[in-house]
């Protein structure tokens, strides 16, 4: 279901925002105004506990039930006082590793004669190309640059081209774990209007959003389970990187599997000034230091250290506005401003 379908511009709408992770899971009760900044009025977060040995889902799915109820209990009761309804107008799903995979794809178009590029033509190619993962289901692509004729161009449908490049971002989610969580949101809200998309392609996105001026930079995503890389030069996305070991209570292993990623990185680009940390605010402080304290050798073309930005709640405060009490939550701030620049 895409955006267009449950955003009316014509009033205010009321978005249910479901954030998923191996170890928490969260959700918010947010007010759309077109024109205006999306209004936060309720936020949860609660950890995600294993019993035993049961498998990450089931306890993914305990956890996501009672988060579901204290929506219901708690949120609800003040969405109907800021809105005078209680009614939800769609749910938009954010879904962490393990049960997600993000990837580049890159489609080409080339011929002698100029052609029209058309939304027509990226969809037929992409329906044609896209291979699927076994055992997943496509939740989302996004196209997040577009070169016509060696250019990159903003809005390019319509115009005359002998040659195009389209990088999407392909968000992939595993299939029954999806429909288990469908199954349990749709129970509680009676809606088929929910658009789900992986963690680390949204927050990228909006990172964009927030950072739009930034050309070159290195986009360190560690609020997952695993954590994920992403290389911008001259403002278009050059690589990503999901690293394969699951992020550790201490820094050794994590700092020897990023250094790895840079390094293959730096053997194909140079690598730009600035590092973008995206981590929940507790452990921002930890993850900046390590990375700090960090000697990355010859990775860097200058003697002087690339400059670590911590992104926090407060970078989005023209962007976002929040009502509730509760202290913000990096991820659903994005997902808010995500929802908003999509629809």
């Amino acid at each position: 279901m895409s955006f267009v379908d449950f955003f009316n511009k014509k009033r205010t709408d009321s978005i249910v925002l479901i954030d998923i992770g191996a170890t928490s899971v969260a959700g918010a009760y947010v007010r759309y105004t077109p024109g205006e900044q999306p209004v936060i009025i309720h936020i949860r977060r609660l950890p995600v506990e294993v019993r035993g040995g049961e498998p990450k889902g089931q306890a993914m799915l305990r956890a996501l039930k009672i988060l579901g109820d204290d929506l219901m209990h708690d949120g609800a009761p003040i969405l109907v006082h800021e809105s005078g309804s209680g009614k939800i107008d769609g749910i938009l799903v954010a879904i962490d590793a393990p049960w997600q995979k993000t990837m580049v794809h890159i489609e080409q178009f080339e011929q002698n004669m100029p052609f029209t590029f058309t939304q027509h033509l990226v969809s037929a190619a992409l329906e044609k190309s896209n291979v699927v993962p076994e055992g997943q289901v496509l939740a989302d692509e996004s196209i997040i640059g577009t070169i016509l004729n060696g250019y990159e161009t903003q809005n390019p449908y319509g115009k005359l081209a002998h040659r195009a490049s389209v990088s999407m971002l392909m968000s992939y989610v595993d299939a029954s774990i999806s429909k288990d969580i469908l199954s349990v949101l749709q129970n509680l809200y009676h809606t088929k209007n929910i658009t789900c998309v992986t963690g680390s392609s949204l927050r990228y996105q909006a990172m964009r959003t927030v950072f739009p001026h930034e050309r070159d930079a290195l986009f360190l995503d560690t609020v997952g389970l695993l954590t994920f890389i992403a290389l911008v030069r001259r403002g278009l996305l050059a690589d990503i990187v999901e690293t394969g070991i699951v992020r550790a209570t201490h820094f050794t292993a994590w700092l020897k599997e990023v250094t790895v990623e840079f390094t293959k990185l730096a053997e194909r680009f140079p690598l730009p000034r600035t590092i973008f940390l995206l981590a929940h605010e507790q452990d921002a402080s930890s993850f900046k230091d390590a990375l700090g304290k960090t000697n990355f050798g010859t990775l860097w073309l200058s003697d002087n250290p690339p400059s670590i930005v911590s992104v926090l709640g407060s970078h989005m405060s023209g962007l976002v506005r929040q009502t509730t009490s509760t202290p913000p939550d990096l991820s659903l701030l994005l997902m808010a401003l995500y929802f908003q620049r999509k629809k």
